[in-house]
């Protein structure tokens, strides 16, 4: 089926390319297409947000198209270390100049199991991931190259700017709400120290963080039958509280 989406302009669509290509080296594999333990998960996952973006937000802004595309950015940017001895005007290239251990960074264990580590965890990933993605985005393969204003206001949709006044970083949270209900739900919820309350509470946080056009979708998904369960618990209160 085609996409809805209005089609990128030659340099965002090159873009999204180089956006894909470092989702593709994340090491953590699911089963895909060609097998199982094949598909990388953030390959996966960005591929999702495009979906999801698609229902919410047929016009997306080829920025924000973009910035879908990479909400969970987590390589390396290149570093300007000593021992990578990267010439001078180079830094825009990549793929020979890249240190071998590249690394999938900030993983949520490397922050205390706590609501403040998690809120620090939170904005370093948003504010490293928009910087990584910005910087991409300055590769010499894009041609004609991106505007400056263009690879700024991907970078502030990465880090969700204005979410409660921005029509276009709203439609990236109602995504990222809409795929962690869609794909990411069930294996959440089976953690074990995920009780039913603590899950209630969770769903309770992300239905807030939605927009309207976002919560009609969600209530449109197919969803396994705990997770309509849940999902209506979650409700209760705020339908109680408005009538």
């Amino acid at each position: 089926m085609a996409s809805k989406l209005a089609p990128l302009p030659p340099s965002f669509a090159r873009g999204l390319v180089l956006i894909d290509e470092a989702h593709s080296q994340d090491p953590n594999k699911i089963d895909g297409p060609d097998g199982p333990k094949t598909l990388p998960y953030e390959l996966h996952y960005a591929r999702k947000m495009t979906r999801w973006l698609e229902a919410r937000s047929p016009t997306a802004s080829p920025e924000l198209q973009l910035a879908c595309r990479a909400q969970h950015f987590k390589r390396y940017p290149i570093p300007a270390l000593p021992t990578l001895r990267v010439p001078c005007g180079q830094l825009g290239r990549r793929t020979k100049y890249l240190p071998s251990h590249r690394r999938w960074e900030l993983p949520r264990s490397a922050f205390p199991m706590t609501r403040p580590g998690y809120l620090t965890w939170r904005v370093k990933q948003k504010t490293q991931a928009a910087a990584q993605v910005a910087a991409l985005l300055a590769d010499a393969s894009i041609s004609p190259p991106l505007s400056e204003a263009s690879r700024a206001r991907v970078g502030a949709l990465v880090r969700k700017e204005s979410l409660a006044t921005d029509e276009e970083t709203q439609a990236l949270e109602d995504a990222a709400c809409l795929v962690f209900l869609d794909d990411q739900f069930d294996d959440f919820e089976a953690k074990a120290d995920i009780d039913e309350d603590k899950m209630v509470g969770i769903l309770r946080k992300t239905w807030a963080k939605m927009s309207g056009p976002g919560r009609a979708l969600a209530l449109a998904m197919d969803l396994s039958e705990r997770a309509k369960l849940l999902i209506g618990r979650a409700l209760e209160p705020q339908e109680a509280a408005a009538a």
